[in-house]
């Protein structure tokens, strides 16, 4: 048997994922389970995490990845294209029909996360979230109205006001409909009215996660992700360095945390109830990249190449966590610092 966890080294955050949704994943035994995205970041952590589930508990279950390249997906990560209870199944999400099988639960995280995408070519990213989405809930309806797992954003609240410093899932702000920057943003918010009516049509339990910000191992650190560029650049030997000036405020929620949300949201959360996905500690830009100099030997220098406007609020995206916390019992169990830790080990290991 081939088993998951990448050689060992993410063996401390999946025993801790398998710590705390040991019992949610528990309701997958004996399951069958479709993952579109399932080689990207939240896509990996999904498998990861499942297949270290697997193994520990005696699942028997299998998760069917879709993908486009099969053969690149074993050559990236070969301890989960080869492992007992993972199989693939070549294709576009956009060619997703239902004729692919049945399942007992779907989950959906198949996005381009790309600003190139985005705003160069925007139609193409709204038919990726959009119908793709649609596919994806077909097969869901199809194989009897499953559980459907929706990896949605907090992108889908728009543009947060400075002056609010958690944005609830309740907020009725919104992406500006004539930006074409707006493309993901608007699909995802299409996306989420497609599952509504999926479930209202055709009893599909949809969970929606609206995602924030993330650190950890698989995080591109080649992208427009400010957090995965900061441990290239540290990484790479230099200076750590900030385009902007520094003032923007994020907040990173741990990516095993992360996996450990998404299991109990698929098994406890309510149908149709979207749920904040990410951290309540809000730090600027420029203190996260000296984060990540403090964690990286020797200490590199961090420059930042603007200069912040007096008197100007800055721009921030940070969630309320509250509905998940009250009503799941979710925590962060990793910092910030600890998280660059492993996202550093990960990443320097793996090349």
């Amino acid at each position: 048997m081939t088993t998951g966890g990448g050689d060992g080294l993410l063996a401390t955050d999946l025993d801790g994922v398998l710590d705390h949704a040991a019992d949610d994943l528990e309701g997958l035994r004996g399951a069958r389970i479709l993952v579109t995205g399932g080689t990207g970041f939240v896509g990996s952590w999904l498998l990861e995490s499942f297949t270290w589930a697997v193994d520990r508990l005696d699942l028997g279950a299998e998760m069917v990845v879709l993908t486009r390249d099969p053969d690149a997906f074993g050559a990236a990560a070969p301890h989960l294209a080869g492992h007992d209870a993972v199989s693939c199944v070549q294709g576009d999400v956009l060619e997703l029909t239902p004729t692919v099988g049945s399942f007992d639960a779907v989950l959906h995280a198949a996005t381009p996360a790309s600003t190139v995408v985005n705003d160069d070519t925007p139609l193409v990213m709204i038919d990726t979230v959009v119908d793709g989405t649609r596919r994806a809930l077909e097969v869901a309806a199809a194989s009897g109205g499953v559980p459907f797992l929706f990896t949605s954003s907090g992108a889908v609240y728009g543009t947060q006001p400075p002056e609010l410093r958690h944005v609830t899932e309740e907020y009725g702000g919104g992406p500006d409909p004539l930006s074409v920057k707006s493309a993901y943003a608007e699909g995802k918010r299409l996306a989420e009215l497609l599952c509504a009516i999926s479930a209202e049509q055709h009893g599909v339990p949809v969970k929606i996660a609206r995602g924030f910000a993330f650190v950890g191992p698989y995080l591109p650190i080649d992208r427009h992700f400010a957090i995965g560029n900061f441990v290239r650049d540290a990484l790479d030997g230099g200076a750590i360095v900030v385009q902007g000036d520094g003032t923007t405020v994020r907040s990173y929620l741990y990516a095993a945390d992360l996996a450990t949300w998404l299991w109990a949201i698929l098994a406890r959360g309510e149908t149709m109830r979207p749920y904040n996905v990410g951290s309540e500690v809000d730090v600027d830009i420029a203190a996260t990249a000296r984060a990540v100099a403090d964690v990286t030997e020797p200490r590199p220098a961090v420059e930042i190449k603007g200069t912040p406007v007096p008197g100007r609020l800055p721009d921030r995206y940070v969630p309320s966590t509250r509905r998940a916390r009250t009503e799941l019992g979710l925590t962060e169990t990793v910092d910030l610092h600890e998280g660059l830790r492993r996202a550093l080990a990960w990443h320097r290991a793996r090349r």
